[in-house]
């Protein structure tokens, strides 16, 4: 299908993180857009306000039917009534994952895929791109601060796209230059064995275009396999091409490399150094300015609810809210908010995402989220799935040994939030978590 000639364009899922791009890009392309989501969200409420029509009734008499292209994403149910519609009538119906190829086939494509860490390490890479000059057009699958948006416009051929894994999603891409941040365990409902999951990231890689790079850690044991151009990263690990021979934080994440150059980052984390590293590897591949590859990074404000300070009160109280919904990120989150706040008492906030997931990794979450001093769950937020029975965020808490933990419904954390005594607060998750956030922040600011 040739995007070029698409005019009118129907989302069915509009609000979700990557869909939304996409209807950011088909309206930038003076295309007529519309979409159904399940529920109203920030995120919507910002793509009528940018004069996009949603509505949030499964009613094909409220949907565009004089659609060119009908775009859906796999958290749909197969038996949602518009999507059996248009299939059902020959309608052009391809998945978001699909069009993301078409829209960048013939495109200088760089491509961020991994576990964890590729929402920040494509926003960085967008945001380098276009304060250098060099430029680029980026469908991200977060909100970056710094544009205050998950699309981006550029006005060459360069993309920086997020290469998600699940579904095989990133099977539709073919970049010039690819980045791999982990193939940790994940999706096993997807692909089953960790195994398999390494081999469909070695396919993905084996997907780059004739002449183009793979970028990855040395530990990735998988990619030793890929027999064309590749570089190394890491955060420490002198094997990889590019590493930190020191870092420290001072209020500010500052780092030296191995080839002599130094940076500084307000964005904190020391995840982020290792991010950071994956970024500047690429503006260094595009021939960047070093000079502007640094204070690019200095004006780096990061991705909304990737380590997001949401509050802080007069040295009190700090609250932060992150995305975290993998036990490796939990741990790099939990991990660099500790050396963050020594001697501070950490009380994590987590809502479990997808029944599968909460089975498959409940002893990876048991252990990441006993990095805090408190944990509070809350119940799985189920996404596109029906519930596993015997699957609950008790199989997460049963497996804690840290001496304070426990399971609150949401009203009950709030009642919660007014009569204790906290020093840092942290919220993760990938579910619906984030409308606690206002309401938190709002009763610690009351509580002075």
């Amino acid at each position: 299908m040739d995007m070029n000639q698409v005019k009118r364009v129907y989302f069915i899922g509009i609000g979700g993180i990557g869909m939304s791009a996409l209807a950011r890009y088909f309206k930038k392309q003076n295309c007529i857009v519309s979409g159904y989501d399940k529920t109203e969200t920030e995120i919507t409420d910002a793509l009528i306000n940018e004069g996009i029509d949603i509505h949030f009734e499964d009613n094909i008499a409220l949907a565009d039917t004089d659609a060119d292209l009908i775009v859906y994403t796999p958290a749909v149910p197969a038996a949602h009534t518009e999507l059996v519609y248009f299939k059902a009538n020959g309608y052009q119906v391809l998945k978001r994952s699909q069009v993301l190829g078409l829209i960048t086939q013939d495109k200088f494509v760089i491509a961020v895929a991994g576990s964890h860490g590729k929402t920040t390490v494509s926003g960085m890479i967008a945001w380098l791109l276009k304060y250098s000059g060099y430029d680029c057009t980026a469908i991200l699958g977060g909100i970056s601060t710094n544009f205050n948006s998950n699309y981006i416009t550029g006005f060459n051929d360069v993309f920086v796209v997020e290469a998600d894994e699940y579904d095989r999603s990133f099977m539709q891409l073919h970049p010039n230059i690819a980045i791999i941040t982990a193939t940790d365990s994940d999706h096993l409902e997807v692909y089953g064995t960790q195994e398999a999951i390494e081999e469909a990231f070695l396919a993905f890689a084996q997907q780059i275009k004739p002449g183009g790079l793979l970028i990855s850690k040395p530990k990735l044991g998988v990619f030793q396999k890929y027999p064309a151009a590749k570089r190394g990263y890491d955060l420490s690990d002198a094997h990889a091409d590019l590493y930190a021979t020191s870092y420290a934080y001072d209020g500010a994440c500052t780092f030296a490399l191995n080839n002599g150059m130094q940076f500084r980052m307000l964005y904190p984390g020391v995840h982020n150094i290792e991010n950071a590293i994956a970024a500047i590897s690429v503006c260094l591949h595009l021939n960047i300015n070093p000079d502007l590859i640094y204070n690019g990074l200095i004006a780096y404000s990061g991705i909304h609810r990737r380590f997001e300070l949401v509050s802080s009160f007069e040295g009190k109280v700090v609250f932060y809210d992150d995305y975290a919904h993998h036990p490796e990120e939990i741990r790099m989150f939990l991990s660099s908010i500790k050396l963050l706040y020594p001697g501070s008492k950490v009380t994590a906030i987590f809502q479990p995402h997808l029944f599968t997931r909460t089975r498959d990794l409940a002893d990876g979450f048991a252990a990441s989220l006993d990095l805090a001093d408190e944990t509070i769950l809350l119940p799985i937020y189920p996404a596109r799935e029906e519930p596993i029975p015997g699957v609950t965020a008790s199989v997460i808490l049963d497996k804690m040994t840290n001496a304070s933990h426990r399971i609150l419904e949401k009203n009950a954390l709030l009642d919660y939030m007014r009569q204790g005594e906290f020093e840092v607060i942290c919220t993760i998750g990938a579910g619906d978590i984030d409308k606690l956030v206002k309401p938190i922040a709002q009763i610690l600011k009351d509580k002075g």
